[in-house]
C-alpha cells in the first residue's frame, strides 16, 4: 500500500548564506507519490538529489526572490536542460511575479533570451492563489516583506502545513495557519527594510503566531547567525506552549 502520509523533508535552513553543513531555505514536501520542491535557497538542489530527480518533481514552489530563497534554480535550469535528464514536459514553477524574467536575466548570455520556459512552466503568485499538485492542495497568501512574498499552506489526507517564508507578524500568516497541524517559520531576527518597517520574525514572533493560529506543531527554521538553534527554541516557547522543533537539515517530519 502507498504511503499517502504528509511528510516535510528539510534541506537546507541557513541564512543568508549557506554554512558548511547547511544550505539555504529549501524543503521538500511529499504525500504519496507528489513530490514539491518549496524553496531553492543556495544549496538545496544537492540534497534534493537525495530524495528525488529534477523529472519526479511534481512542482517547485518560491516564496520570494532573495537569493537564499531561490537561486538553486539556476543550477536546476541547467540541470533540467543540459545534462542527464530529458523532461516530458517543463516542470511546474510557482513564484512571484517578474520570476520567468529574473532567472533569464542572469542566465541570458547572448541576444537571444535564455530558454526559461523550456525548464519551467511558470505560474505567478498571487494573493489567495490555489492550486492542486498531485495530491496536495496549495493555497498562497501575500505577507509582508521588503520585497513581495508570499506563505503557502499546503493539505493532504487531511493534514496541513503551513510555511511563513519570509515575513514580518501579519494578519494574513495568521489566518493562512489557522488550525494547521505544523507552522513551519522563520526566525531569523528583529530586521528592517530600508524604510524601517520589520520584515522578519524573532523567534518570540514565530511563538506569537503559532498560538494565534492555534498551530498543532512550531518549527523553527532561517535562524539568523547571531542564534543557535536551542537558543530560538527556548525563546519561542516563552510565547507558544505546544511542541517546537528547528529545521535541521536532513530531518523528516511527519505532519500529524
Amino acid at each position: 500500500m502507498r504511503d499517502e502520509q504528509l511528510r516535510l523533508t528539510v534541506l537546507g535552513s541557513a541564512t543568508p548564506y549557506p554554512s558548511v553543513d547547511n544550505p539555504c531555505s529549501g524543503y521538500l514536501v511529499s504525500s504519496g507519490s507528489s513530490r514539491i520542491w518549496m524553496d531553492a535557497g543556495s544549496g538545496t538542489l544537492g540534497p534534493l538529489q537525495q530524495h528525488t530527480r529534477l523529472d519526479t518533481l511534481d512542482a517547485i514552489w518560491i516564496s520570494h526572490l532573495h537569493a537564499d530563497h531561490s537561486a538553486d534554480l539556476l543550477t536546476a535550469y541547467y540541470g533540467a536542460l543540459y545534462a542527464d535528464i530529458s523532461l516530458a514536459a517543463p516542470i511546474p514553477l510557482f513564484g512571484p511575479p517578474g520570476i520567468a524574467d529574473r532567472l533569464a536575466a542572469f542566465l541570458t548570455n547572448s541576444s537571444a533570451r535564455s530558454p526559461i520556459e523550456s525548464a519551467f512552466a511558470v505560474t505567478e503568485l498571487s494573493d489567495g492563489h490555489q492550486v492542486d499538485v498531485g495530491s496536495l492542495r496549495l493555497t498562497t497568501r501575500a505577507v509582508v516583506h521588503d520585497i513581495p512574498a508570499f506563505a503557502v499552506r499546503i493539505e493532504a489526507t487531511g493534514r496541513s502545513l503551513v510555511y511563513s517564508g519570509d515575513t514580518a507578524p501579519c494578519p494574513t500568516l495568521t489566518e493562512l495557519a489557522e488550525g494547521c497541524d505544523v507552522l513551519l517559520c522563520e526566525a531569523e531576527s528583529t530586521q528592517v527594510s530600508d524604510q524601517g518597517d520589520q520584515v522578519h520574525h524573532t523567534p518570540e514572533d514565530a511563538g506569537d503566531t503559532a498560538t494565534a493560529a492555534r498551530a498543532g506543531r512550531l518549527i523553527l527554521t532561517h535562524v539568523g547567525r547571531s542564534l543557535t538553534p536551542p537558543e530560538a527554541v527556548t525563546r519561542a516557547a516563552t510565547r507558544f506552549d505546544g511542541p517546537i522543533a528547528h529545521a535541521d537539515p536532513g530531518t523528516t517530519f511527519t505532519i500529524g
